[in-house]
């Protein structure tokens, strides 16, 4: 286990050249802070039936320097998850196509519940697909929708391990480096543990740091 608290981009600014076989994340981008401010969800507040601490939100003009640095430090063939909302995902697809990624295509996760909000309440969240060089996927028969029940008065925005253990199983084999710069509830971790594969991960927050921590000590 490789945990580190710092600045994602500082932090992969740290790792070698081609050095992770698997980079899957999921930022706190910009647009979740106006649906906590506009009462749109209760998952990123204290509340009543809420004790989650709000986190520093990761700003948009940052993407560029954080996706050339995951470009970098991923190997020759690899594959890139990153986790967002149709907002962002309009702006973090262009600029990974700059620094060099192929997008393939959004990945639907199905949460099967709807969440909070006044038009079309979302019951998904995208997942966004890149590759750098190309790597075939393990199974070719795994849709485009994965369909997993959201986490309930879990870490803010948090994902359900076997719905990460999917994408692991999709795009690496036991025993290479999955890497999270953004780790959260530690969700990828966990989930690159229970497939015997390496992991790094890194999270500026504290609470992050705390319930990763109490998680792995169950």
């Amino acid at each position: 286990m490789q945990i580190y608290k710092d600045d994602a981009v500082n932090w992969l600014s740290t790792l070698a050249d081609e050095s992770v076989d698997l980079l899957i994340t999921d930022p706190p981008y910009e647009s979740l802070e106006k649906h906590r401010k506009i009462g749109t969800t209760t998952r990123l507040k204290v509340s009543k039936s809420s004790s989650n601490q709000w986190f520093g939100i990761f700003p948009n003009e940052r993407f560029e320097s954080l996706l050339a640095e995951i470009y970098r430090v991923l190997s020759k063939n690899a594959h890139l998850y990153l986790f967002c909302d149709q907002e962002t995902m309009f702006l973090i697809k262009p600029i990974a196509e700059q620094v060099g990624f192929k997008f393939w295509k959004p990945i639907i996760w199905d949460k099967v519940c709807i969440g909070m909000g006044y038009h079309y309440r979302a019951r998904h969240e995208y997942i966004l697909f890149f590759e750098k060089g190309k790597r075939k996927l393990n199974d070719l028969s795994i849709p485009d929708i994965l369909e997993h029940k959201r986490v309930y008065r879990g870490y803010p925005t948090e994902k359900p391990v076997g719905l990460i253990e999917t994408l692991i199983s999709q795009s690496s084999t036991q025993g290479e480096l999955v890497v999270d710069p953004f780790f959260g509830s530690g969700a990828t971790l966990l989930a690159a543990q229970n497939l015997g594969r390496r992991y790094m991960g890194c999270d500026i927050s504290d609470s992050a740091h705390d319930h990763f921590k109490a998680r792995v000590t169950l």
